[in-house]
């Protein structure tokens, strides 16, 4: 079987979600562009995970002047909107990474799909696959820093959105108490 890469060059829209009641919930990674809309299965520990590192990435832009002033100037993307419909996953994320190319001052994420290999690494969408049999679907995004951001606040906000913890363990409260 051949490997789909999805690529978005110029997405119109990056965002995280959720389908279901607070520790019911589904996590979905989406990007829509004029090349389509994909949908991406996440665990809520990954979103966790991406949005922390790229925050870090961008402070380290930031810090050592790497990115332009004027794409660290523009102000964040806040987006609230719900998931598109339909939220047909294209695959579930086993494996996600991120790089800062300075040249075009974008930062590329790309989730990969999850497989049968239990020591999985990321197979980037240049990365030689001739000697694998069936390689994972990845997606592609290609976003600004003003995007970013935006995902990460939004990240930050549907975690927060979860169970409470409980005062006295700490363990999360499910709804029935």
């Amino acid at each position: 079987m051949s490997r789909i890469i999805y690529e978005h060059a110029s997405v119109d829209r990056f965002t995280v979600g959720t389908v279901g009641l607070p520790g019911e919930r589904a996590f979905f990674i989406q990007a829509l562009s004029d090349a389509g809309l994909n949908t991406v299965a996440v665990e809520k520990n990954q979103v966790i995970a991406l949005s922390e590192r790229m925050r870090e990435l961008v402070k380290d832009l930031r810090r050592a002047e790497l990115a332009s002033l004027d794409e660290l100037s523009i102000e964040p993307v806040s987006d609230s909107k719900p998931l598109e419909f339909p939220i047909e996953e294209d695959f579930t994320a086993g494996v996600i990474g991120f790089t800062w190319d300075a040249s075009v001052q974008r930062i590329f994420v790309e989730l990969q799909a999850i497989t049968e290999i239990s020591e999985q690494e990321l197979l980037s969408f240049d990365a030689d696959i001739s000697d694998i049999e069936d390689p994972p679907d990845l997606l592609r995004v290609s976003l600004r820093i003003f995007q970013v951001r935006g995902f990460c606040d939004r990240a930050q906000a549907l975690v927060a959105a979860g169970r409470q913890p409980c005062p006295f363990c700490g363990l999360p409260i499910d709804p029935n108490g």
